[in-house]
This record gives C-alpha cells, structure tokens and sequence, in this order.
C-alpha cells in the first residue's frame, strides 16, 4: 500500500493490532519500573527550589566576580589617564621647547641678514672708495 505522501507502507491486520497490544502490555510494566513515580509533588517542589537556590548562589557568585572585573578595569582606565596626563606634560614641554628653538632661529636669522646687509654696504664702500 502507498500513503499520501509516496512512502510504501504495511497494511495491518486486526489480528495485527492484537498482537502487538498484547506485546505492549506484557512489556508495560518493566518499561515503567524504570522511571521513578514515588516522588511527590512535595519532593519535586523542594527539588526545584534547592535547584533555584543553586541558581541564584550562582548568579551572585557570577555578580561578584563582573563587580571585580569592573573594578579592576576602572582601576586601568585610571593607570591609562594618569599615563595620557603624562604624556601630555611631555608634549607642552616639547613645545616650549620648540618655541625657545624657533624665538633662537629667529634671532640667528635676522643676526645672519644684519650681517650681509652689513658686508654688502661695506663691499660697496670699500668698491666706491677704492676707486
């Protein structure tokens, strides 16, 4: 026989079915000596809230443990900003040095074209009068 969906399948006799009745109920019991139905309502509840316990024991566990992680990652931003702050110690102080270097420079240079401005009059002089 064919079921709806194209799948060959085995038609079964009354007798069939009787058969495999009878099989179930002699099997029954030792299928159900496994599984546990002595326990009460009262246990499973008492079970479920040791287990509930467990969980939230757990849980506050967990808190502590994110707490310190937290704390401990504060404690690095304050190491990493104390750092930044002496960095940028570091950058004015280079800057200043900068300024003194470029007030210097500006001084040198303006000595160095008072210089030949001054060797360029004098060139000229000594050209005018030696002649």
């Amino acid at each position: 026989m064919i079921n709806s969906s194209g799948e060959k399948t085995m038609a079964l006799q009354d007798e069939d079915l009787v058969k495999i009745g009878a099989y179930v109920q002699q099997r029954l019991p030792e299928w159900l000596a496994g599984i546990n139905y002595t326990r009460t309502p009262y246990d499973r509840d008492m079970e479920l809230r040791e287990r509930i316990v467990r969980v939230e024991e757990e849980l506050k566990n967990q808190r502590e443990i994110l707490k310190q992680g937290f704390e401990q990652v504060d404690k690095r931003i304050d190491q990493v900003d104390k750092r930044i702050d002496q960095v940028d110690k570091r950058i004015d102080q280079l800057d200043k040095r900068l300024e003194l270097f470029e007030s210097r420079f500006s001084r040198i240079t303006v000595i160095i074209t008072a210089g030949f401005a001054m060797m360029t009059v004098l060139m000229s002089v000594y050209r005018f009068v030696g002649q």
